[in-house]
């Protein structure tokens, strides 16, 4: 009789959901948009690319990163979530500084950009030192870009070609250690077994 009950009430209780993990979402559309953008800031492909990152920036960059930060408050996880909804709004604010608000900048332009990555180099500097409880692989990514956006920022600020280079090459090593974080984390769920290092602490 009691097994019956159990069956019974067993069979009545809700079932209980997993939750994805949308951190290899975020990572990726912040590491493709990186990498292609990151190409330009080398000076390896013509500005002319930049158009191909705005739509990047403003959809795999920007909403599914959003997306993805709001996915990860709804897990509780406070890092994922400044992580992702910042550079999510990074990424939109790009295209909305490219497409409305570049031209009131005017001579001050190579200044305007600096304070903007400047800026997002400050909150990705305090992300890094979070980053040291998460997994190696992840800050990995965020040392990188802390890098990248000093580099670029510097670089805007003096107007030196020369060092806006250095921060695309850079660039594209965050991006690229970014798509290795979100590989790892896709792959290792999908196999449920580690596949990829993570380095986690």
């Amino acid at each position: 009789m009691a097994t019956t009950e159990t069956r019974r009430v067993a069979a009545e209780a809700p079932a209980t959901l997993s939750t994805a993990d949308p951190a290899p979402l975020g990572l990726a559309g912040f590491a493709a948009t990186t990498f292609v953008l990151s190409f330009v800031n080398a000076g390896l492909v013509n500005a002319g690319v930049v158009a191909a990152v705005l739509p990047l920036a403003l959809f795999y960059g920007g909403l599914a990163q959003l997306l993805a930060g709001l996915l990860e408050y709804r897990r509780g996880n406070t890092f994922g979530t400044m992580a992702f909804t910042t550079y999510g709004a990074f990424w939109l604010a790009f295209v909305a500084y490219e497409r409305l608000f570049a031209p009131l900048a005017g001579t001050a332009g190579g200044s305007a950009v600096g304070m903007f990555l400047l800026m997002f180099g400050i909150v990705t500097a305090y992300l890094a030192i979070a980053a040291l409880r998460v997994s190696g692989a992840v800050l990995t990514v965020f040392v990188l870009l802390t890098l990248t956006f000093l580099l670029l920022a510097i670089g805007n600020f003096a107007a030196s070609d020369g060092i806006k280079h250095v921060g695309g090459y850079v660039g594209i090593l965050t991006a690229l250690a970014a798509f290795y974080t979100s590989a790892a984390l896709v792959i290792n769920a999908t196999w449920k077994r580690q596949v990829l290092p993570t380095m986690p602490y």
